[in-house]
């Protein structure tokens, strides 16, 4: 129950991170009514999710005084459990697509330092959350250097733990890219891929990192009290609309596969149905040019003349 004194809920920023949280959620649902429900699909819906649960109980556990003490430990553990889950859940969306293309050794090559360093991170945030209980119970920040200290080995390692999916992921693209007849033909859809992957290792490294040094400033439990904590803040903030940026990818996978298929389909017609033929593909490239454009395609025999990579559009 809230006191005089307590802020109020949607005054703070975890009502705002809670929000947002829900809103990814929403918006996951409505990219998978396109595309399917699925593993990937369900990693930026798990992880807003629990984001959306951490940050309601660490308004509990934090800014409300009238609480009980023993309510804001419990608050606090289940509040780094769901943190965990929704920081270390995001690196799952590249093991679900690696456990779909890694076979034998690089497999588990792969599997083995992933779940070692997943483990490690789970440590640390056990570690994490044990540390807070203490404090709450004891009072004060007497253990805020040793949670400091702690978390920054936790996003190092979840920016490590996505440097090493990210190189598996652009080593099977770029291989299979350079060695497919078929990749060959939808060189295209890789392009898009390892582009896609660099991007998410950009922004979760960076992330990582920038969370690493500015938590290393805090000075008060789960509070934005100087400039440092305020960018930690402001990184978190970045990190949290993460799976966004999965949806759109999801979307544009999607979009990029069809188109290809679509191609691919269109130049085997193309050459068993004979020389010298006009085709006019207005409207049958799923949404990657306008519905006003048309393309004309002259094939003369096996040849393609003047066709223009709808992938290259859309990049």
């Amino acid at each position: 129950m809230l006191s005089s004194s307590d802020p109020v809920y949607f005054e703070l920023s975890w009502s705002i991170l809670s929000t947002i949280g829900i809103g990814n959620v929403l918006f996951g649902f409505l990219v998978c009514s396109i595309t399917s429900f699925s593993q990937i699909s369900a990693v930026p819906l798990i992880t807003s999710a629990a984001g959306a649960i951490a940050n309601g109980l660490c308004y509990y556990a934090f800014d409300t005084e009238e609480n009980p003490v023993k309510g804001k430990a419990v608050a606090s553990a289940f509040a780094d459990l769901f943190w965990l889950v929704q920081e270390a859940g995001l690196s799952f969306y590249s093991y679900v697509i690696l456990s779909r293309v890694l076979r034998n050794r690089r497999w588990h090559v792969f599997a083995s330092l992933f779940w070692t360093i997943i483990v490690i991170i789970s440590a640390l945030r056990i570690m994490i959350a044990i540390m807070r209980v203490r404090s709450i119970i004891d009072g004060g920040d007497s253990n805020q250097e040793v949670i400091n200290n702690l978390h920054i080995g936790y996003f190092v390692l979840i920016a490590v733990v996505e440097c090493i999916s990210a190189y598996f992921l652009l080593t099977v693209f770029a291989s299979a890219k350079a060695t497919s007849l078929k990749a060959a033909i939808e060189a295209g859809l890789f392009r898009y891929l390892m582009r896609s992957t660099k991007v998410r290792l950009a922004l979760l490294a960076v992330i990582g990192v920038m969370r690493a040094i500015t938590y290393s400033f805090q000075t008060t439990a789960q509070s934005a009290t100087n400039v440092a904590s305020q960018l930690d803040r402001f990184a978190y903030t970045m990190e949290y609309l993460f799976p966004f940026v999965m949806f759109i990818d999801m979307l544009a996978s999607r979009l990029v596969f069809t188109d290809q298929a679509y191609t691919s389909s269109s130049q085997s017609q193309t050459s068993r149905s004979g020389p010298k033929q006009f085709t006019s593909t207005t409207n049958k490239r799923l949404y990657s040019v306008a519905p006003n454009d048309q393309i004309i395609e002259i094939h003369g025999g096996g040849s393609n003349i003047g066709q223009i990579s709808s992938q290259e559009r859309i990049l």
